[in-house]
C-alpha cells in the first residue's frame, strides 16, 4: 500500500462483506438493502476488485451503461461509488493546514510539492526527512510535523482542518488514531476546541467512530 488503500487487492466478495459490518453513513445505508443480490448481479460483469468496478463507474455514461447490462438501480451504483470513491480522496493542500509559515509552504512548493500526496513517498522514513530537511532548508522538526499531517490526511473524511485539531490533541499518527477508542477521542477533540475554536463544526461521537474505523484501514507506511 502506498499513500491510498490498494483497491485491486479487495474483491468484490471482501468488499460486500465489508459493506455488511460497516457503520456507514445514515445516506448510504441503502448499501447494505439486498447486498447478496446486487453483489451477485455486479459478479456477473466479471468485476473482480474494487478498482476496476470504480474503472467501470467512473462517469456518468459508464454508470448508466452498467446499470443497463446489470440490472442494478442507478442511484444505487450513484452511492457505491461514492462509498468506494472516499477511499481516493482528494489530497490536503500544504498551504491549507493551520500553523504552517509561508516560508516553508515556498520551500516545499520550490521543489514540486504543494499536497500531501506529493510529499508522502519523500518523508516515510527519518532517513529520508532528514534529507528533505537539508534540501528544503525547513527544520526538522517542522518537516516531521507536516509528516504528520500527511499520514493522518490519509484517513478517509480526514481535512486539511480536522488532520490539525487530530495533531494538535497528540493523536498524530494513524496508528494512535486507529488504535484510540473512539469516546475518549471525542471528549479530547472537544475539550480542545472548547479551549482554542479551531473549527467552527460539530464533530459528533458518530463521526469519531467512522474515523477511528476508517484509520484502521490505511497502510502504517511511514516511519517514526
Amino acid at each position: 500500500m502506498g499513500y491510498y488503500i490498494d483497491l485491486e487487492n479487495i474483491s468484490i466478495d471482501n468488499y460486500k462483506e465489508i459493506l455488511k459490518s460497516a457503520d456507514l453513513l445514515p445516506s448510504r445505508m441503502i448499501l447494505k438493502s439486498s447486498i447478496d443480490y446486487n453483489f451477485d448481479l455486479i459478479k456477473k460483469q466479471n468485476v473482480r476488485n474494487i478498482d476496476e468496478l470504480m474503472k467501470m463507474l467512473k462517469n456518468k455514461k459508464k454508470l448508466q451503461d452498467f446499470s443497463k447490462k446489470s440490472g442494478l438501480n442507478e442511484d444505487y451504483l450513484t452511492i457505491l461509488i461514492r462509498e468506494i470513491k472516499s477511499y481516493r480522496q482528494n489530497p490536503n493542500k500544504i498551504k491549507n493546514f493551520p500553523g504552517i509559515a509561508d516560508d516553508v509552504i515556498s520551500k516545499f512548493e520550490n521543489i514540486g510539492i504543494k499536497n500531501t500526496l506529493q510529499l508522502f513517498d519523500k518523508v516515510l522514513t527519518s532517513k529520508s526527512r532528514l534529507e528533505i530537511s537539508k534540501q528544503t532548508g525547513i527544520d526538522e522538526n517542522e518537516v516531521l510535523k507536516i509528516t504528520k499531517l500527511t499520514d493522518l490526511s490519509r484517513i478517509r473524511w480526514v481535512n486539511h482542518t480536522f488532520a490539525y485539531v487530530l495533531f494538535e490533541a497528540k493523536y498524530d499518527t494513524v496508528e494512535k488514531v486507529a488504535n484510540a477508542d473512539y469516546k475518549d477521542l471525542y471528549e479530547t477533540v472537544k475539550r480542545l476546541n472548547e479551549d482554542r475554536k479551531i473549527y467552527k463544526g460539530h464533530i459528533g461521537l458518530h463521526d469519531m467512530k467512522l474515523c477511528v474505523e476508517a484509520a484502521k484501514d490505511v497502510s502504517l507506511k511511514i516511519e517514526y
